[in-house]
């Protein structure tokens, strides 16, 4: 199943993350992105935050002032099954930079402000199963442009794709 970036966000720390059009991507995230607290955000196994478009625009719709970026995620994709993106699952960015989910972020307050009464909950994994951004490590770096494909892979695709990049 394929889609594509609608949006790639970064920021100082803190949220929101403001829109490039073009990002290089490395084991430790985005370059141009950090995080004020990285006890909770950053590092190897959370290198990268994603996000759906569709899901934003469900949250739009019930009276959210959601954005791309304003809940921290750098990539905001569109197209893919978001049901499918899972823990252990594997998605190739552009042409090279492959990510493997690590796991699904948990809400904080600091995302309060883009939240109708103020339920940053309404993305929480445990609450609203489906409805939470993912975390995901780089297998494979590289740099990503908004437009670029988004493909979920199955496990002989990544693996291929890992063995691309090694050579």
């Amino acid at each position: 199943m394929s889609g594509r970036i609608v949006q790639i966000s970064v920021s100082r720390g803190g949220v929101p993350k403001t829109a490039v059009a073009v990002a290089r991507v490395t084991a430790l995230g985005l370059e141009g992105d950090a995080h004020r607290d990285a006890e909770h955000h950053g590092g190897p196994e959370r290198a990268v935050c994603l996000y759906a478009m569709e899901a934003i625009g469900r949250l739009q719709a019930e009276g959210h002032q959601i954005v791309p970026g304003a809940i921290g995620e750098n990539v905001t994709v569109e197209g893919l099954d978001w049901a499918a993106v899972v823990p252990g699952s594997h998605l190739l960015l552009g042409e090279t930079v492959l990510l493997q989910v690590t796991r699904y972020t948990s809400p904080c307050t600091n995302i309060t402000r883009a939240f109708k009464d103020g339920d940053y909950a309404r993305v929480s994994q445990k609450r609203h199963p489906g409805w939470s951004r993912v975390y995901a490590r780089v297998l494979a770096p590289g740099s990503i442009r908004q437009g670029d494909s988004v493909r979920l892979l199955d496990e002989a695709e990544a693996a291929e794709v890992t063995a691309a990049a090694s050579r």
